[in-house]
């Protein structure tokens, strides 16, 4: 049997993430060692991060692919289908059915690639480009409320790790 130690003022703190204070008599939550990975907390960092941008896409009528979308024939455009499936990393069969929905809520135009007639090109129409300013403030105030424990010291380091650590640029 281990004896055992009680620490002292020597002892070093332990690594890892700060306890989060459970109700009085709550057992502990499952999974402990997982839950100490920084892979775990990033993953519900964005989940949850996912999730209030897409409440607020939702409540302007979009969801998040739509608005990908939108955003990248906004910088892209005129765009072949095909250029704008392979810009954000969807199959194009998907792409199809975003477009579909855009073009029938009046959103984007699909007409013949003036580069190549045998591709269509996707713009934006006017209505498109204004609901995409909504949606994007609405993004905005999500990712806000997202990061609102955060100071703006501390924001401005976590965005900088957050961008090291994932291989992206800012």
């Amino acid at each position: 049997m281990a004896a055992q130690t009680s620490p002292t003022a020597s002892t070093p703190p332990t690594a890892g993430p700060p306890a989060i204070a459970e109700p009085a008599g709550a057992p502990e939550p499952p999974l402990t060692a997982i839950r100490a990975l920084p892979s775990w907390i990033l993953g519900r960092a964005a989940a949850r991060g996912r999730a209030l941008v897409a409440d607020a896409l939702a409540a302007e009528g979009l969801k998040m692919w739509h608005h990908v979308a939108l955003s990248a024939i906004r910088d892209l455009a005129p765009v072949a289908q095909a250029d704008l499936a392979r810009g954000i990393a969807l199959d194009p069969k998907d792409l199809v059915g975003i477009l579909n929905d855009l073009q029938s809520a009046g959103l984007v135009v699909r007409a013949p690639d003036p580069g190549d007639r045998r591709k269509n090109a996707v713009s934006l129409t006017e209505e498109g480009g204004l609901l995409l300013e909504r949606c994007e403030q609405a993004a905005r105030t999500a990712n806000e409320e997202l990061l609102a424990p955060l100071s703006a010291a501390e924001r401005e380091l976590f965005m900088l790790l957050l961008t090291r650590i994932s291989g992206t640029r800012g």
